[in-house]
Formats: structure tokens, C-alpha cells, sequence
């Protein structure tokens, strides 16, 4: 009898082992929480456009993630590191940065817009001669600005390089400096928000993608296929209306 249920005892453990549910690989996700509505901190958390599409996608494939609110110029460093994963953080697909990342197919267009105070009659000049404009390190805003007005001597004034937006619109609001240069879709919601306006929209015609490590071909196509997956469900649609 005690023999029997020896065997018994080993068959259940045997059964229990073969259906135990096996723990779903988690991926630590690196974003920049200051680039609302994409993502930005609310009563604590890390939230928005890019948290909703990165839960989405690890739901269709099956796995989990973790996020970690870093320095935008932080996030490509990081992932040749391996301390992240993937970058989830309104990144643009840059030729340079494909140099050293793997990105997915694109998933938002943008372009640049420039915000000043309100009420301070600041326009458009404010990107030509003595004055002073913020943008935030590492960006296509930053990039933009150095390239176009820095080198060829448009803007004569300070450029100011903050490591997130957060503080170059509270530097804005503080009369430091006369205009932000940054994303578009984060210009209106800033102006949304804060007394602030959006004066002009440059014409870049970017596209953001998530980013891997480079070579990294299985993550790579997970979040490929995700992405393709949320598109064809509706729920691409569905974080649109919600966060646009």
C-alpha cells in the first residue's frame, strides 16, 4: 500500500510539473516620462501612448514588461548595455541611430513645433538672431536646431539642453528662455496644459519606432508582429482616440 501510494505521489508531482503554468519572459522597457502624451508620470506611474502600445503588444505575444523612466539620451546607451531592453519613448527613425539600434516598422508620424510663453507676443522670430531657445538633449528637436539655426548662424542666442521637457517648459514659463523647440504632438499637449502656445509647426516628416539592441532579430520581430497585431485588432485605433 505505501508503495502505492509512493507511485501515486510521484505520478501527481509528474502532472503538476508537466501543467504548471511557465513564467512569461519579461522585457524591461526604457522610456522618457516627460514627453506627454507618449509618456509622461501620473500619481506615480509611468503612463501613456507608448505604456498602453508596449502592454498591448506584450499581451499578443506573450510576454511581460517593465518599465524604467531614464534620460532620453540615456536610452540608446542603455539598451547596448542590456540594461533595457526596448525603447519605448516617441523615438524618430534616424539614419544614425539605425547605425546602432534595430527599430520596428514605424507606428507615428510627427513633426517639430516651436512653443513660447503666453502672453509674451514671441513668434516665429524667436528662432532667428540674439535669442535664447530650449530643447531637450539627444532629440530631433535638438538635432534640428543645431543643424539648421546653430551652424549656419540663423540663431545667435543660447541653446539650452535640458534632459527632459519638463524642464525646459518650466525654464519657458520662467521667462529663461524664449522658445522650445520639440515634437509636435507634445507641443499641443503642453499648450493644452500649461501657459504656453504653439506658434509654428516645422515640417520634418518624422516616424518613431520601438527600439532593440542591434542584431537582436527574435525581440525584433515579436515586437514587429505585435505591432501588426494591435493595427489589424483595432486597438492601435482605440490608443489614437485615447491619447490624440
Amino acid at each position: 500500500m505505501k508503495k502505492c501510494l509512493f507511485y501515486l505521489s510521484v505520478i501527481a508531482l509528474a502532472l503538476f510539473v508537466s501543467v504548471a503554468p511557465v513564467s512569461a519572459k519579461t522585457y524591461v522597457v526604457g522610456t522618457s516620462a516627460g514627453f506627454p502624451p507618449f509618456e509622461y508620470i501620473q500619481e506615480g506611474k509611468i503612463v501613456g501612448f507608448d505604456v498602453d502600445l508596449m502592454k498591448a503588444i506584450a499581451e499578443s505575444q506573450g510576454f511581460e514588461v517593465k518599465f524604467q523612466d531614464i534620460s532620453f539620451d540615456s536610452l540608446i546607451p542603455g539598451l547596448n548595455a542590456g540594461t533595457i531592453d526596448i525603447v519605448a519613448a516617441g523615438m524618430t527613425i534616424t539614419e544614425e541611430r539605425a547605425k546602432v539600434v534595430d527599430f520596428t516598422e514605424p507606428y507615428y508620424s510627427a513633426n517639430q513645433a516651436l512653443l513660447v510663453k503666453e502672453g509674451s507676443g514671441n513668434t516665429l522670430t524667436v528662432l532667428f538672431g540674439n535669442h535664447n531657445i530650449a530643447v531637450q538633449t539627444g532629440t530631433t528637436g535638438d538635432l534640428w536646431v543645431e543643424e539648421n539655426l546653430e551652424k549656419t548662424g540663423i540663431l545667435t542666442g543660447k541653446v539650452t539642453r535640458f534632459d527632459t521637457f519638463v524642464l525646459a517648459i518650466q525654464d519657458l514659463i520662467n521667462g529663461n528662455v524664449d522658445g522650445v523647440v520639440l515634437d509636435t504632438p507634445v507641443a499641443k499637449r503642453y499648450a493644452a496644459e500649461k501657459p504656453v502656445v504653439m506658434v509654428a509647426e516645422i515640417i520634418t516628416g518624422e516616424q518613431y519606432g520601438l527600439a532593440v539592441a542591434k542584431g537582436n532579430k527574435e525581440l525584433l520581430e515579436k515586437l514587429n508582429k505585435g505591432l501588426e497585431e494591435v493595427k489589424t485588432s483595432g486597438k492601435m485605433d482605440e490608443l489614437l482616440k485615447k491619447y490624440f
